[in-house]
């Protein structure tokens, strides 16, 4: 009743870190395309987006 879990918790292997990062290596870079696509749509758009009926 008083056992306690590992105090390392789960231990990866070297393949399970490399894919991890490059999973977080690909999330980072889709994010960052995303924010630079929505920067350039807003700029063609230019601010005429902002002057719509309310």
């Amino acid at each position: 009743m008083n056992a306690r879990p590992d105090p390392e918790g789960i231990v990866l292997t070297p393949e399970q870190k490399r894919a991890r990062r490059q999973r977080s290596i690909a999330i980072a870079i889709l994010l960052a395309v995303l924010v630079v696509l929505f920067y350039f749509v807003t700029l063609v758009k230019g601010p005429g987006v902002l002057n719509r009926p309310l």
